[in-house]
């Protein structure tokens, strides 16, 4: 990097100007710039806390430490660490104003997960603080929402004090605590990559919108990675799309990893090119992610991907299923559902929506020779993680297929991204499944379903008794909101739309041999 770019020029100059937001007026141009180069991780030093109203705030009484909150934020928002009780009482011994140390103990969590657990394995007791970093918060409120009955979390209106209070604790908690001991990792809870700072490759600073659920698929994506492998040893090649569009904001990169954007259609094709030459390098270990969203992966460059397949490369693949090229204003992809109201498959007097059926990508990818595949969504942290890691390790091409929230799009909340992943599952609009080589020469032994609730029924069952059906799920969205009428009945089409649905579900547990 620094053959080609003046790193102290870049950061000294170029950051503060566009910082200032004088950058496009007075810098020059250069030779970084005209190569479109931009250093990793400077999206670190981007401010969102001038964009929302509210920012959350821990009721540590509260807190389990499950670090869901840390996992799901989309903009690396939400940060925590563990200290061995005697470091951490150091620090405390330490800072030299009282308010400091209250302000760090308003954020500390004695939990039985590191504390009493780590105990009994012969540990220091562990202290669990979690922060919000204000500079990187946008106030979408999908921690509060995940945090959900424990409530440790609540949103509340900004005030310049607390916000001050808020930038001087992220600033001291970085500074002063060391990164969380390996030891207080639970290997069996696999969020805890995030309590290491080689578990957080994506730093936050994106553009993207509030809530946004391509961004947090992103980061569970390269957590799971560099924490085994390393900030080194990985590459993204990313298809045009939102993801490269909030990616890269110039001067504004949040990833700590190598990546490179391709067109929209061909990012598989320069992945076999970038294996190959990692390769000829001798860098066999490092992982290789093709990043795409569905238009990009299962339309225009479809056939890209396939190719990808078939050559057998060690190259792993994440598809951010919106269902919608979102990018261009929410036009139809192949995996839209049918009935969605979208760009060029409006709803009209003549027409409800989309009326194609949706193209299974997920059973397509089985059939290629010997490809890892699974189908996830961020919200089931523990699948998702799961298969991440299967496909890291898996010794030839692999792909996962994420659900991906767009608020935009989907007409949801900004909050909603985590809600709606695990309604769309339930409703069996996206099941999960895991489809492994490894496990077996048999359809039945290679697919698995376990993940998604009520396995051997039509429907899941909820609190309430009721069936869970694609029409609950669709009744929540705003892109079915037309198919539903004055007292919330469904139309024909979004009924239809089910009927594919369960169609679907029933087709998948046939070839898990769960029928």
């Amino acid at each position: 990097m620094q053959d080609v770019i003046d790193l102290e020029y870049f950061h000294n100059e170029v950051m503060t100007a566009y910082g200032e937001g004088r950058g496009d007026d007075e810098l020059p141009a250069e030779t970084a710039l005209a190569r479109s180069i931009v250093p990793p991780a400077t999206g670190e030093l981007r401010d969102f806390s001038y964009i929302a109203p509210d920012i959350p705030i821990l009721d540590p009484a509260k807190c389990i430490g499950c670090m869901e909150c840390v996992a799901e934020c989309p903009d690396t928002a939400i940060l925590a660490r563990v200290s061995p009780e005697n470091v951490y009482n150091d620090i405390i011994r330490n800072l030299h104003a009282p308010s400091d140390a209250e302000s760090i103990k308003s954020r500390s969590v004695t939990t039985t997960k590191y504390g009493k657990v780590m105990a009994k394995k012969g540990k220091p007791p562990g202290q669990f603080v979690l922060w919000v970093d204000p500079t990187k918060c946008k106030g979408c409120g999908e921690c509060v929402e995940v945090c959900g009955t424990n409530y440790a979390l609540t949103m509340v209106k900004k005030t310049p004090p607390m916000l001050e209070e808020h930038r001087r604790a992220n600033l001291l908690i970085r500074d002063r605590f060391p990164d969380t001991p390996e030891d207080y990792v639970n290997e069996k809870t696999l969020a805890d990559m995030m309590l290491v700072q080689k578990g957080l490759a994506y730093v936050g600073g994106a553009g993207s919108c509030m809530g946004c659920g391509e961004a947090t698929a992103i980061r569970m994506m390269t957590s799971a990675t560099t924490f085994v492998y390393g900030e080194r040893s990985m590459c993204v090649v990313a298809a045009t799309g939102c993801n490269t569009v909030f990616g890269s904001t110039f001067p504004y990169n949040p990833y700590k990893v190598s990546w490179i954007n391709s067109l929209f259609e061909n990012c598989a094709t320069v992945a076999i090119g970038v294996r190959g030459m990692y390769d000829r390098l001798g860098f066999k270990r490092h992982r290789i992610w093709a990043l795409g969203g569905d238009g990009a992966m299962a339309d225009i460059g479809f056939q890209a991907l396939s190719r990808m397949l078939t050559t057998g490369q060690d190259i792993k693949c994440m598809i951010v299923d919106t269902q919608v090229y979102s990018n261009t204003g929410g036009q139809a992809s192949s995996q839209t559902f049918i009935g969605q109201d979208a760009k060029m498959s409006a709803f009209g007097r003549e027409i409800g929506g989309k009326t194609e059926r949706k193209k299974e990508l997920g059973t397509i990818l089985m059939m290629h020779p010997d490809v890892y595949v699974a189908q996830t969504t961020p919200a089931h942290i523990t699948h998702f993680y799961r298969s991440i890691l299967a496909a890291n390790e898996y010794a030839g091409p692999a792909v996962v297929i994420a659900y991906a929230a767009c608020q935009v799009e989907h007409g949801i909340g900004d909050e909603a991204a985590f809600r709606q992943a695990k309604l769309a599952t339930d409703s069996r609009a996206f099941p999960l499944f895991t489809y492994d080589p490894r496990r077996g020469s048999s359809m039945k032994e290679r697919l698995s379903l376990q993940g998604n609730r009520s396995i051997e029924g039509d429907w899941v069952t909820g609190k309430d008794g009721k069936e869970i059906k694609f029409v609950d799920w669709a009744r929540s969205e705003g892109r079915f909101a037309k198919h539903f009428g004055a007292n919330g009945e469904p139309s024909e089409t979004v009924l239809k739309a089910q009927e594919d649905r369960l169609r679907y579900w029933k087709l998948l547990k046939e070839l898990a041999g769960a029928a």
